[in-house]
């Protein structure tokens, strides 16, 4: 059985709260199919503590405003800043700092889940190719580490800025 249109919802739009505060990596998985508890995952990161907790004030008082008023019924990890849980029942979001994200790797753990498209809409009226700041994959180019498309390949042996310090005299010009 597929995530409920209630989950959707509250995904779509506590995803598009952590956007708007530039969250990082953010992905929306449906393990309706795997997990009884829940119909859905929110995943987000942040590159420091006090973004971690900007982006779950964020989804809080997003999701408190709409019709039904949603507050979570839990929330876990608040205090350290670094994974914070918040738990609405449908949905679980799980706002994290890019070190925990990269440790625990919750988006590997669900690979074979499917995972609910979501746009930043501020992201959706900029030109194809231009760079997105928070690393959601956008056409043009595979996303890079830093989150940014990158779609200029140097030929092999040739000093770009990612291997300037191997090549001797050479100055990124």
């Amino acid at each position: 059985m597929p995530v409920s249109e209630r989950a959707r919802e509250l995904a779509l739009t506590a995803a598009q709260a952590a956007a708007d505060k530039k969250a990082q990596d953010i992905v929306i998985i449906d393990v309706a199919d795997q997990l009884v508890i829940t119909d859905a995952f929110l995943l987000a990161s942040a590159p420091n503590e006090r973004q971690v907790q900007a982006i779950v004030d964020a989804i809080e008082e997003k999701l408190v405003k709409l019709p039904e008023k949603v507050k979570p019924v839990r929330r876990e990890g608040e205090r350290g800043g670094r994974w914070v849980l918040l738990d609405y029942v449908d949905l679980v979001v799980h706002v994290q700092h890019t070190e925990e994200r990269e440790y625990y790797a919750l988006d590997r753990l669900w690979k074979d889940c499917p995972v609910i498209p979501f746009v930043d809409r501020d992201l959706a009226a900029q030109p194809s190719g231009t760079p997105q700041p928070n690393g959601t994959p956008q056409a043009g180019g595979a996303p890079q580490a830093n989150g940014a498309a990158r779609s200029d390949r140097a030929e092999p042996g040739t000093p770009t800025a990612d291997n300037a310090e191997r090549a001797p005299g050479w100055s990124g010009g």
